[in-house]
């Protein structure tokens, strides 16, 4: 399933260089990831209902194109790793600007945690087919976990 979100940039994302801030980048990412589990019938409430939520261990941004003040941009979601668990994951989003063009690719590894234990958490079976549905990239993996 292709998941992709197409947004009206603000003044807010822009820095003095008349560019879209590196962060800016991300946070829309971020809100890609939470539209798409909402998507898939896992909302923050229901994070919040299980008391869990998604932690990132890394963030990697590679630009491509800038994006320009007053573009529409549209961010997409594919899975690039998932435990057989589904503990962990990996995503990758990609970033076009209004002309279609790839502009930035954002990589994120994380996991699921447990609010109270402040431990890392295998999902609840509410969520167990969360990325069942994702679009998958040409390099996804089986993330392996260590033995505890």
């Amino acid at each position: 399933m292709n998941f992709q979100v197409t947004f009206p940039t603000k003044w807010s994302d822009f820095d003095p260089n008349r560019h879209m801030r590196h962060t800016a980048y991300n946070e829309y990412a971020a809100e890609v990831r939470v539209r798409y589990f909402k998507e898939q019938n896992f909302s923050i409430e229901e994070f919040t209902k299980h008391n869990i939520g998604p932690i990132l261990f890394t963030e990697e941004t590679s630009f491509r194109k800038e994006i320009h003040l007053g573009e529409n941009i549209s961010v997409n979601i594919k899975l690039s790793g998932l435990s057989e668990n589904n503990e962990r994951w990996k995503i990758t989003h990609e970033v076009f600007n209004e002309a279609g063009k790839l502009a930035a690719v954002i990589k994120v590894y994380g996991a699921w945690i447990d609010l109270t234990k402040r431990k890392l958490t295998v999902p609840p079976k509410e969520a167990k087919d969360l990325f069942l549905k994702a679009e998958r990239t040409d390099d996804f993996e089986i993330i392996q976990l260590k033995k505890k």
